[in-house]
């Protein structure tokens, strides 16, 4: 039961399912999540846009699936940041928005209270996931006949709407930023984009740290610096989902 884990514990779980949720393999995803404690996988999937379903006795898990590359759907939502009217107040990005209305009518067919028999309901995601993950759970509040989501774990999270949209989400978010993250800065605020959740951040040594701004710029280029040195490009490294789990794993309990 996810409810008797503590914080490390379901950070960690939810970081694998995020990104276990990448692999097109349904046979080797049940495999995996099998390990994790859950026997039933679902696999959505409809013009690009992708989540999985995991399930056990006890809990019903929304995994979005991020930016893959190769999708042009991916790549082209990503990019598509015009704002527009939410399904609940103010606005949110409307290439986000578009993935997430691909999915939901086959996702809130599953996570009604007579099909998840009272399971918890948990929502998380990866990058483009993590937005998709976000607007989702937002959304059922709006239905009587789905029980509150527990919790949102999103890990690499673009801004998702603006602030009026934020403030009405009415769901426990976790939004993991490991360092200097790329991902984490777009939109631009300027747009008027906001984050959403508590954020808790991964400093350059992959540490859970509380810093105050000034030493996150310092803790940010200290990160930039270490990346050169080690030959690579800092903002896009940390995006990796196997640099999340890495630092989740060393993380105190």
């Amino acid at each position: 039961m996810i409810t008797e884990m503590n914080f490390k514990e379901r950070s960690l779980l939810f970081a694998n399912l995020a990104s276990i949720a990448y692999s097109d393999d349904v046979e080797e995803v049940k495999k995996a999540v099998r390990k994790l404690g859950f026997t039933t996988v679902e696999f959505y999937n409809r013009d690009g846009a992708q989540a999985y379903r995991f399930m056990n006795k006890t809990d019903l898990v929304i995994a979005c699936r991020g930016t893959q590359p190769s999708e042009f759907n991916d790549i082209k939502a990503d990019l598509n940041a015009v704002p527009v009217i939410a399904e609940t107040v103010s606005r949110v990005h409307k290439g986000f928005k578009a993935e997430v209305d691909e999915l939901w009518p086959m996702v809130l067919e599953d996570i009604d209270r007579k099909a998840n028999a009272g399971k918890k309901l948990w929502f998380c995601g990866h990058s483009l996931g993590a937005a998709m993950a976000t607007i989702m759970a937002s959304r059922c509040h709006l239905y009587e006949d789905i029980d509150p989501v527990q919790e949102l774990y999103t890990y690499g999270s673009p801004r998702v709407g603006w602030n009026g949209y934020c403030k009405s989400l009415g769901v426990t978010h976790h939004r993991w930023v490991n360092n200097n993250d790329i991902v984490t800065r777009v939109p631009l605020a300027a747009m008027g984009y906001k984050h959403h959740g508590t954020e808790h951040y991964m400093n350059a040594y992959g540490k859970y740290r509380k810093l105050t701004t000034w030493q996150r710029i310092k803790d940010r280029w200290r990160g930039m610096w270490m990346g050169i040195k080690q030959g690579k490009i800092d903002n896009f490294g940390d995006h990796s989902m196997t640099e999340y789990i890495a630092n989740l794993e060393k993380m105190e309990g």
